[in-house]
């Protein structure tokens, strides 16, 4: 069993922190598309963001942060425009909405980070941003989670949220976390936005290290249609609030505090790749016996990327040989003979032998999956094995359906 528990709470179930969201104008649709997390203490911050060569002015101006001083108390994310490709006056833009938070809340501007999400090429809507921020501070507050966790989506169907609690030092511990994402989802990283806050004492190393690690295990693991984006951004903050004893080298507690940090993305991961566009069933991947958990990861991450993986899922057709198809192009060596696949319970192919199952009875298991409870009774499991390695690797992604394209062609008309 995990050692924690599931709160609630959100982003504000640890202590010391408050979170808002508020309708700014921002949007076209006219809903909420601000948000504001705030830490009553300067934290330890970390973050990971989009590989892509072209990045938002707000992920350039947080590496920067970031790399000058891993601390922060203050993050601001505007939904509407993703500011984007959009020039010098983007990033000039960036400067003045960390100034103007900071001056609303009496703090450094080094210690406010940032994210947008939006359209990409489109520039911040500056006097709805600047009139929108005193509004959004003066809503800050300790329940205010579900409001940031609104604020922040885009073709989001369901906002994405959660909290765990565990003991350290015989204290209670607290990760939370908010994230957006639906469409534009693949590794390194997907188009997405995640914010964790924690009330542990942590050292600046470890805490980035464990987020670069999780990650890896949760937001650069799931995949809904082979994209990514400019503005993709991991923050995480830890304020020290638990009053726990620091955690400053690795051990049982720092194993305990990145397990839970872990447990938290991979909700959030998986809560965005069930909300993909046009989705019907969450798919989850895992890959066993390969040579380590890098490669055990890059087959799962491929056969969850695969469009004609995700289209049969979405036929409610057991179609295995796609599954085979995709591992064997991952580019991760193994033994063919070795190769062993499962749709649910159902074997399908064994030591590299095809074997007989019950086509009509995994069909109906495919379509039950389709129906099931949000992120309950709704997950397709593939389970493959490649050899005798010890490398077990998981990834997670959606069916393709026809509203994904639905929803993709017209995006800017």
């Amino acid at each position: 069993m995990a050692d924690w528990q599931k709160i609630t709470g959100g982003i504000t179930a640890p202590r010391g922190y408050q979170a808002a969201g508020i309708t700014a104008g921002l949007k076209p649709s006219g809903l909420a598309d601000l948000a504001l997390i705030f830490s009553e203490v300067e934290a330890i911050a970390a973050g990971v963001f989009t590989t892509s060569q072209v990045k938002a002015a707000c992920v350039e101006y947080c590496r920067q942060r970031l790399q000058a001083k891993q601390s922060a108390r203050a993050i601001l994310c505007n939904a509407g425009q993703a500011n984007a490709a959009t020039g010098t006056q983007g990033n000039l833009d960036t400067l003045e909405s960390a100034l103007a938070v900071a001056q609303a809340l009496n703090i450094s501007s080094e210690s406010v980070l940032l994210a947008s999400t939006g359209v990409i090429g489109q520039r911040i809507k500056m006097d709805a941003l600047r009139s929108g921020i005193p509004k959004v501070v003066a809503a800050l507050s300790e329940t205010g989670s579900d409001a940031a966790a609104g604020a922040i989506i885009t073709t989001d169907l369901v906002t994405k949220s959660i909290a765990l609690q565990t003991t350290i030092g015989d204290r209670p511990v607290r990760i939370g976390g908010i994230a957006k994402g639906s469409g534009m989802i693949h590794p390194n990283m997907a188009t997405m936005l995640a914010f964790v806050t924690c009330d542990a004492v942590v050292s600046p190393h470890l805490w980035q290290q464990m987020l670069a690690r999780a990650a890896d295990r949760s937001f650069n693991s799931i995949t809904v249609d082979g994209d990514t984006s400019t503005n993709d951004s991991l923050i995480a903050l830890a304020n020290g609030q638990s009053r726990t004893p620091a955690i400053i080298e690795w051990g049982a507690e720092a194993e305990k505090l990145e397990a839970m940090l872990t447990a938290v993305c991979q909700h959030l991961a998986k809560a965005i790749a069930r909300d993909g566009e046009g989705a019907t069933c969450l798919i989850e991947v895992e890959v066993t016996g390969a040579q380590n958990e890098l490669s055990a990861r890059q087959i799962a991450k491929t056969i969850a990327g695969s469009s004609l993986v995700k289209s049969a899922i979405f036929g409610r057709d057991p179609n295995w040989g796609r599954i085979a198809a995709a591992a064997g192009r991952a580019g991760v060596p193994f033994e063919q003979e070795n190769l062993q696949i499962k749709l649910g319970n159902f074997l399908m192919l064994e030591n590299g032998q095809p074997l007989q199952f019950d086509r009509a009875a995994a069909s109906a298991y495919l379509k039950k999956a389709s129906v099931g409870a949000y992120l309950q009774e709704d997950t397709v499991l593939i389970s493959v094995n490649v050899g005798n390695g010890y490398g077990v690797g998981k990834a997670w992604g959606c069916d393709l359906s026809y509203d994904y394209v639905k929803i993709n062609a017209e995006y800017t008309t």
